[in-house]
């Protein structure tokens, strides 16, 4: 696999989704903006995990970028920004993604009755920590994988 690529991949895709859940918080959109800015969370979370190798196939990447600080696969002047990543998957992790595409079926609730502004501004904050904190592992000066 090309891991240059896949991070540049993810990286948009980080970015991209954090664009969307911007415009629907402005639109009011509130599950749309929880569900794009899970989205963004993990997909920035990928992009993190592919500097260290391959990712592979999943949506709660908190468990391989846990592994990875365990195992000291991540480089000192990183592990803060790394363990931040993981804490950010793990609020806005796979739980959030089925709730904001399929709802509660347990309580008959669908999406839009679950997520509400509240959520929806707190799951973009997130989305910026994750962004944020991509863009400072993505500097050149603390990367030696790019």
């Amino acid at each position: 696999m090309d891991l240059e690529r896949e991070l540049a991949y993810r990286t948009k895709l980080a970015v991209g989704y954090l664009d969307e859940a911007r415009a629907d918080l402005e639109l009011s959109r509130w599950r749309s903006c929880v569900d794009n800015s899970q989205l963004s969370v993990e997909n920035a979370a990928k992009a993190a995990l592919v500097r260290l190798g391959p990712v592979g196939k999943t949506h709660a990447p908190s468990i391989r970028i846990r592994s990875a600080l365990e195992g000291k696969l991540v480089p000192e002047t990183e592990r803060q920004a790394y363990a931040l990543l993981a804490d950010l998957a793990e609020k806005l992790g796979p739980g959030v993604h089925v709730a904001s595409d399929y709802g509660d079926e347990a309580s008959w609730l669908t999406p839009w009755e679950i997520f509400g502004e509240e959520d929806a501004r707190s799951a973009l904050g997130l989305a910026e920590q994750a962004n944020a904190c991509l863009m400072l592992l993505l500097q050149p000066e603390l990367s030696d994988h790019s």
